[in-house]
């Protein structure tokens, strides 16, 4: 299973306050100048590509002597081109050289850049404002790789989470304040507010860069490859090698894919779709960027500041049904375009609103755990050049996005709704896609959904358990339920030994498969499978594994602990490890135990009731198994008392 499934997976931790929370990194040195870096030269591109656009619709195309249209595309092409060219370079430098020295470099060239695009503002040189939309393009290429690479080296792991939450909180807000500035600017000033603004941004930019602490060169003997061809397709080469990173990086480019696809369709469907005017696109790119800033804050809070891959299928699901929202407003025809007063007084400019800030949550949920997926699984020494190969990929499918766009709605003539329509299905398949070939992505949100609909869960004293090397893990057994339970609570992947007869079911085989669980059955009914599951322990110890074993092995027939059996003694003869003691508390009574008879034949008292995970300390050497049910007695009494 995957490494970066060590999530504290639905945990309150009550004796364990956070002093990482997402807020707390935006007080710290280490965070906040990279944070305002970062967010800075992303508002920075959408001021100046925005104004240049605006500039370029509304008049300039004709003293240029050009079709606006062809302007416009043109200058997509020039800001999108150097993202398959200096992508590689962008990855090499971030893993060659430190990256706060790095992002000083690109930001001393984002002033450079934009002191000269404001001289061609001052001048009204257009031409010269195409060409740096390139240099700007190229900028951000080569920003992109350290961006994201330099989070891990600056935040712990219990921190990446929030990390990259305030970072797409940042971009997409800066998207948006962007976009809104350069109508304002343009509208306010002409080019030379827009030259201010974007002088005066980029060496704020550049002074807050300063700031950001020394980091350590991952690869400092690394051989830079300028060749973008070749050094672009190493990249993508190597990315390929691991079936896990090449997917996330498809699943990252799938959201750009979706994103470009309906940011670019706003001012169409705002004009022939809700028959409104310019003020309501704005509208709606402004919805749309907040609902992606709140799922990105909800996945922090949701996954309580850890990776939660299970917030990736919730997000999938939270786009198709933003997507088909925004496609089922019945509205009248009008020859008239509604203005943006008039158009929040109609019902169904709140379902649009409604519609959009649930595409953009779930694109927050979506988002989020997939980067820190990214730069969990990378290797430290490739880190920059897997995210300068997961940006060639996004740019590769933001192309197409524009190209379907042309294809479906221009060649095809198909209206908007039956395009985005195709878009939502199209999701629905990718997600399939996805979630059966990383069949952890489906587990884990199985699992939360188990936890937070059904439980309400605290755990006690989670520090105990290691955060890496081979575990094993005891713990008392109340209830069918206690394993997903379990698999929520630990921040670590688990691999469970569970009785084989309810591993064979087949109906929940599939599950257990693709929980890697360890089936288990009695010398006297199956000797050879008994060898074989306990030569499966010894192999997952010996990869460093955490298994979990409940040493009463069966459930508990009234509620109190039952003498434990000998095979944990077998496995520690076998490879000596520490031994983690747990007792769970709550679960008596429930529907899934066996209080008041068989399990699952009793009416639920109640939904969301409490339960606690007690955590002992480690115990590293186990030669009578009474030291063990006496650890997990006294777990069980603490609790009580």
């Amino acid at each position: 299973m995957l490494d970066v499934l060590s999530a504290k997976w639905a945990v309150k931790i009550m004796n364990n306050k956070t002093s990482d929370s997402g807020y707390q990194l935006l007080k710290q040195r280490r965070f906040l100048p990279f944070f305002i870096t970062q967010a800075l030269g992303a508002m920075n591109d959408n001021i100046y590509k925005n104004s240049l656009l605006l500039l370029l619709t509304f008049g300039i195309s004709q003293q240029m002597g050009m079709n606006s249209h062809l302007l416009n595309n043109l200058a997509a092409g020039l800001f999108i081109l150097p993202f398959f060219i200096f992508s590689a370079l962008g990855g090499q430098l971030a893993d060659k050289y430190d990256k706060a020295f790095l992002i000083r470099k690109i930001k001393g060239l984002e002033v450079i850049i934009m002191s000269l695009a404001g001289i061609c503002f001052f001048l009204n040189f257009y031409w010269g404002l195409l060409a740096l939309l390139f240099f700007m393009g190229m900028q951000s290429a080569l920003f992109g790789p350290v961006k994201y690479a330099i989070l891990p080296q600056n935040l712990s792991a219990k921190e990446l989470v929030a990390g990259n939450a305030w970072v797409e909180l940042g971009t997409f807000m800066a998207i948006l304040l962007g976009t809104l500035a350069a109508g304002i600017l343009v509208t306010w000033g002409q080019a030379f507010s827009v030259a201010l603004a974007v002088i005066v941004l980029a060496v704020v930019g550049w002074l807050a860069s300063l700031a950001i602490p020394i980091t350590k060169a991952e690869n400092p003997k690394l051989i830079v490859n300028f060749n973008f061809f070749s050094s672009t397709w190493d990249l993508l080469k190597y990315a390929y090698q691991d079936k896990n990173i090449w997917l996330t990086l498809w699943a990252i480019s799938w959201f750009w894919f979706l994103g470009a696809s309906y940011l670019t369709q706003f001012p169409t469907y705002a004009r022939d779709f809700l028959y409104a005017d310019a003020q309501v696109v704005t509208l709606l790119l402004a919805m749309f960027s907040i609902g992606v800033a709140i799922g990105s804050l909800l996945c922090e809070k949701l996954s309580y500041a850890r990776l939660e891959l299970g917030m990736v299928p919730l997000g999938s699901l939270l786009i198709t049904l933003g997507g088909l929202g925004l496609i089922s407003v019945h509205i009248e025809v009008s020859t008239t375009l509604t203005q943006l007063t008039h158009f929040l007084t109609e019902r169904y400019a709140w379902q649009v609103i409604v519609s959009l800030l649930i595409l953009g949550i779930g694109g927050g949920l979506y988002i989020v755990p997939l980067y820190t997926l990214l730069q969990q699984r990378s290797a430290r020494d490739h880190r920059a050049r897997i995210i300068a190969a997961n940006n060639v990929v996004n740019a590769l499918m933001m192309v197409f996005s524009a190209l379907a766009g042309i294809f479906f709605l221009v060649m095809l003539e198909w209206n908007l709704a039956e395009f985005w329509m195709l878009l939502a299905c199209i999701n629905i398949l990718v997600a399939a896609i996805i979630y059966t070939y990383i069949p952890e992505f489906t587990l884990r949100c199985v699992i939360w959904l188990t936890c937070h609909l059904l439980y309400r869960v605290r755990v006690n004293n989670i520090q105990h358990l290691p955060d890496e090397g081979p575990v094993l893990v005891i713990c008392n057994h109340v209830s069918y339920i206690d394993a997903l339970l379990l698999g929520g609570m630990i921040r670590r992947p688990v691999r469970f030994v569970m009785d084989k007869p309810i591993y064979q079911i087949k109906a929940l085989n599939w599950f257990f498969r693709l929980a890697q669980a360890i089936p288990i059955a009695s010398e006297r009914h199956d000797p050879q499978g008994l060898r074989k599951a306990f030569a499966q322990i010894d192999m997952a110890l010996a990869a460093g594994e955490l298994v979990l074993i409940f040493p009463e092995g069966r459930l508990t027939p009234n509620g109190q602990l039952q003498p434990f059996k000998a095979g944990v003694l077998r496995i520690l003869r076998q490879r000596s490890v520490p031994v983690v003691p747990m007792a769970l508390q709550g679960l008596w009574g429930s529907w899934f135990s066996r209080s008041g008879g068989m399990a699952f034949r009793k009416w639920p008292k109640r939904l969301r009731a409490p339960v606690t995970l007690n955590v002992g300390d480690p115990i590293m050497q186990v030669t009578e198994m009474q030291v063990l049910q006496q650890q997990v007695e006294h777990l069980l009494r603490q609790e009580i008392n």
